[in-house]
């Protein structure tokens, strides 16, 4: 078992050496060495996934030694993709090298090994296709209105989750895969990552059996994702790593509830159970540093130069939540008539931002009443 170890460990230094100008010096012969290591890696994985404390080991040591470590047991079973996806993407492989390479992506299905036929011609379509999305995109949409960019590069990623987490690691794995769901987005610039996990994150809601599959059923009852409904949905691993890493970092959540619109945000906080409290209390601080001018008659931001939001987004935020669910609807004008007792517990304007949120948003839910 040692040695299967030693082999193992090896497996970085090799990916490593097949995105290098090490590669100009490969013929057939060298690349298909290297292929074969690729399927020996794989079926490793599948002669051990089933043996927990085998796996752990394989996996333990392959992360040695990595200073980044996004390599895991699970990416044992990928080893054909991730090396031939890296030499495709190397320009320094040799003419007769690649047409090999080539070659053996585009053999018949019947020809290649392993329980998942084609899979690295299908993992050089998703890069392919994800790359083409790479364009400059408008403004962030409303959940009813999402792009077709955002949709895409989500289903793309939550793709490669499922199947993360479909390899049911140990409780030490989880880490690793948070890892790599931090290196793949932050790849994108910041804007993007954003608007593709939000997209992630509705897109599990409308999945077909799921209890959301309805999101505005869903909403009207006041039902949220939250770890013992996605259980029934099969997705509970997935939506709790992209939660995870959203809300792991409060400048990355505050920057992500800046950065898309207050309806978008109300969907996921309706919804997700883990996202709502955390986004409440993000609106609260956002709101304690709002101070009145009574020159100007409204509340101003207290610094220009802060990343917050104003008065007239913060009251855009907050009606956009009480538009939700009834359970999201009432939890949040539980918190501000909370906000407005510890601030005094005034009832005339310009005295407490709380008060004349509250007042705003009331007055706002009697017309819409008043509407239907």
């Amino acid at each position: 078992m040692e040695a299967v170890l030693e082999q193992v460990e090896q497996l970085p230094a090799l990916l490593a050496v097949s995105r290098s100008a090490l590669v100009r010096d490969w013929d057939a012969l060298t690349l298909d060495r290297a292929l074969e290591w690729g399927r020996y890696f794989q079926h490793l994985h599948d002669r051990f996934r089933t043996r927990p404390r085998l796996r752990e080991a394989l996996g333990r040591r392959l992360r040695r030694g990595q200073p980044s470590p996004l390599l895991g047991f699970p990416q044992l079973g990928r080893c054909p993709q991730l090396l031939g996806l890296a030499l495709l993407e190397n320009r320094a492989l040799p003419p007769a090298a690649c047409r090999r390479l080539i070659h053996s992506l585009l053999q018949p299905a019947g020809e290649e090994a392993g329980p998942e036929p084609c899979s690295l011609a299908l993992l050089a379509r998703r890069k392919a296709a994800s790359r083409l999305l790479a364009l400059p995109g408008g403004p962030p949409r409303a959940p009813e209105e999402m792009g077709p960019q955002p949709r895409t590069e989500a289903q793309l990623l939550l793709s490669r989750l499922r199947e993360e987490v479909r390899e049911a690691e140990p409780a030490g794995e989880a880490a690793g895969r948070l890892r790599w769901l931090s290196g793949v987005l932050e790849e994108l610039p910041q804007p993007r990552a954003f608007e593709v996990v939000a997209a992630a994150l509705l897109l599990l809601l409308l999945r077909p059996g799921s209890d959301a599959e309805q999101a505005g059923d869903g909403g009207r009852d006041g039902k949220s994702l939250d770890g013992n409904q996605a259980s029934e949905t099969g997705d509970e691993g997935v939506a709790g790593l992209l939660l995870s890493w959203l809300l792991g970092n409060l400048e990355r959540f505050s920057a992500f509830c800046l950065f898309l619109p207050g309806s978008l945000l109300a969907s996921l906080a309706g919804h997700y159970s883990q996202f709502s409290r955390p986004y409440l209390d993000l609106l609260t601080g956002w709101g304690s540093h709002l101070l009145y001018d009574p020159l100007q008659g409204r509340w101003v931001k207290s610094c220009l130069d802060k990343a917050e939001l104003s008065w007239e987004e913060l009251r855009e935020r907050f009606t956009c939540l009480c538009q939700g669910s009834a359970l999201l609807k009432g939890q949040t004008q539980a918190a501000l008539k909370l906000l407005k007792a510890r601030d005094g517990d005034f009832t005339v304007c310009g005295l407490s931002v709380w008060t004349d949120l509250l007042m705003e948003v009331e007055e706002y839910l009697r017309k819409e009443a008043k509407r239907q």
